[in-house]
């Protein structure tokens, strides 16, 4: 009978670890579970701010080709400036150098009155907001003719050959 008893008392024992290991390995689930539980919140979290930045990322490049589309057409207006510039001084076989020669006060007034204008360019380019004068200048007298295309939106240049 003795001999039962100690089977009984392993049995019992037997069980009550069974038991106990039972208890100890669900709460080691759970907090497995919370474990993953907050790991995947914070994931979510990551996936939201990775897809908000993403969706910033693709405004700024918007952004980025509608100013390069706009810096694009500055530059298109700046050559053609240029050109008409060049086309001033070469006219009808003109000599600039040879005139500056004979008459240097005169070309100094041109190329101070011309340099002030071109210096207006050189700002206006630069991001400076128009003058009211600039914006409503609609006549040759009135515009700016270093750089009509930026300083002077509203006139139409006619021919001139």
């Amino acid at each position: 009978m003795f001999f039962f008893g100690q089977i009984k008392m392993i049995f019992t024992m037997l069980i009550i670890i069974g038991i106990a290991g039972a208890g100890m390995y669900v709460m080691k689930l759970r907090s497995d579970n919370a474990i993953l539980k907050t790991n995947q919140i914070k994931l979510e979290q990551s996936i939201e701010s990775q897809t908000k930045l993403l969706e910033q990322q693709k405004i700024d490049f918007e952004a980025i080709m509608e100013h390069n589309k706009q810096m694009n057409i500055l530059v298109k207006n700046l050559q053609e400036d240029l050109r008409q510039l060049d086309k001033r001084f070469t006219k009808k076989g003109r000599d600039f150098g040879k005139l500056a020669i004979k008459k240097p006060s005169l070309v100094e007034k041109i190329i101070n009155k011309a340099s002030e204008r071109a210096q207006r360019c050189v700002e206006i380019a630069s991001g400076a907001p128009l003058t009211e004068a600039e914006i409503n200048a609609t006549k040759k007298s009135e515009i700016n003719t270093e750089c009509p295309s930026i300083a002077n939106p509203n006139y139409k240049a006619y021919a001139v050959e």
